[in-house]
């Protein structure tokens, strides 16, 4: 097949086969994406697909790496969607595997990236995205965002920063515990001048 021409083009492939440009994902992040699927009715949901597209790398084998959405492909797939598109960024496919790990680290592709905030070698990112790690501060930053704590930025993986930022403040026990109440302490922080550094810092008050 000749992949040169699909890059810039909407593809449709199945879902449990496109793989993941990083390690972790907030599980509680995915359940809440999940829950407003469902809560969908049928025709907007088919309405839904046919205009969600992940953006992806086509890799070495013809594999697709999505560079995004990895929370909402988890949650498609936890209720059962087996495929979706995905729009090809750049085609890699002739690149052997080091150097197209390498493009992808150079343009920001990827974030080998552990649950612990920790730096992993690229073979330790998943082949699928229903093997993506659990991350408690993912779903902490995602939700906190959502909170107004901080704004939606641009920058690749600026979620996970976040994540960064409150994994020494807070304690994951208090995360695992109750979620929603830890909310509240974690928009303090990230309204703080702590946290002026990081992308999307609104520098309101709390």
């Amino acid at each position: 097949m000749a992949h040169r021409t699909l890059h810039n083009h909407l593809v449709r492939v199945p879902l449990d086969q496109v793989r993941p440009t990083q390690i972790t994902v907030g599980y509680a992040e995915v359940r809440l994406k999940r829950d407003q699927w469902r809560k969908l009715a049928r025709k907007e949901r088919k309405h839904r697909l046919a205009q969600q597209w992940f953006p992806s790398i086509l890799g070495p084998k013809g594999r697709f790496y999505i560079v995004d959405h990895h929370h909402l492909g988890l949650a498609l797939l936890d209720d059962g969607v087996d495929h979706a598109w995905v729009m090809v960024l750049r085609d890699l496919s002739t690149v052997e595997p080091t150097m197209f790990w390498r493009l992808m680290e150079h343009h920001r592709w990827t974030h080998p990236y552990d649950a612990k905030g920790r730096r992993r070698g690229f073979e330790a990112i998943p082949g699928r995205l229903r093997d993506l790690v659990d991350d408690p501060y993912r779903s902490l930053a995602g939700m906190v965002r959502t909170a107004g704590g901080y704004a939606k930025d641009t920058e690749p993986f600026s979620e996970f920063l976040w994540a960064d930022f409150f994994r020494p403040r807070i304690a994951r026990a208090r995360i695992l515990r109750s979620l929603q109440a830890t909310i509240d302490e974690a928009v303090v922080l990230a309204r703080s001048s702590d946290a002026s550094f990081l992308p999307g810092w609104t520098g309101a008050s709390a």
